[in-house]
């Protein structure tokens, strides 16, 4: 039961979060699902509770979507998301680097834990700059973008910040933007789950089901839908600096947890 309190209650609040404080549902939820997936497996299951949420975002705003800026983006973004999905699947398999113990406690260091860490650094502080913010590209860099977001979402699940980044110069205006965003993520999670499906979900599968994970990810979905509602019905969508400086703060702690092996 404490599985279901922790996921059920990270997702209600970080999917309210994501309204306003500059993070995206799948860099906060995804370190949730960590505390009890190995790191390849909480990937792919956040990406089953985003990929949920984005078509339900779809169903609402997806009419708005930009369908020549969908097709320059999305279509390689799906491609090198798989291509970084599969990288995900590579490094997972590889044997631990170090291995210690603390107590009677043992730690494993991984190569797939190393990278997600390093991500989760990286674009908690990428975040938190107000320079990054700010950053955007020309209209012809939209499948450089694609590239970039697709191999990264691919790889580790973070790419809202580097889709907007590339999207918000394609001349497109808030409800084409946020249109054409959200059917762009959800081409891109069809894509990554396609992989993950047919690489370590295949192989974990029968322990998914055995301890009622499979559980955890309806009630992951189920959370972050009321967690949307509750946010759009109490919070402005406005950037918060404090809470903004506090979350990122959490994330990097949790890549350095993650890149010692604690997590």
């Amino acid at each position: 039961m404490m599985e279901y309190a922790v996921i059920c209650a990270v997702a209600i609040v970080v999917s309210a979060l994501t309204l306003f404080s500059g993070f995206g549902l799948g860099t906060l939820l995804m370190p949730a699902f960590a505390l009890f997936f190995p790191i390849n497996v909480a990937i792919g299951g956040t990406a089953v509770v985003h990929l949920v949420n984005n078509l339900f975002k779809a169903a609402l705003v997806g009419k708005h979507a930009n369908i020549r800026v969908v097709i320059r983006f999305a279509v390689p973004a799906a491609i090198f998301a798989a291509l970084g999905a599969f990288v995900l699947s590579y490094i997972s398999e590889m044997e631990p680097l170090v291995s210690y113990n603390v107590g009677d406690r043992n730690f494993e260091i991984t190569a797939v834990k190393l990278v997600i860490a390093a991500l989760i650094a990286i674009f908690s502080l990428l975040d938190l700059l107000p320079k990054f913010q700010e950053l955007s590209f020309d209209e012809r860099y939209v499948p450089l973008g694609g590239i970039l977001s697709g191999f990264f979402g691919g790889l580790s699940g973070l790419q809202g910040a580097l889709r907007s980044a590339f999207l918000i110069r394609a001349g497109l205006d808030k409800n084409q933007f946020i249109g054409t965003g959200v059917v762009t993520a959800v081409i891109v999670d069809i894509s990554r789950l396609v992989i993950y499906g047919a690489t370590f979900f295949s192989k974990h599968f029968a322990t998914i089901g055995g301890h009622g994970e499979s559980g955890l990810i309806v009630a992951g979905i189920l959370s972050a839908w009321l967690g949307s509602f509750i946010g759009v019905r109490l919070l402005e969508k406005i950037t918060i600096k404090t809470l903004q400086v506090i979350v990122g703060g959490m994330l990097l702690v949790l890549s350095v947890a993650l890149g010692i092996g604690v997590i």
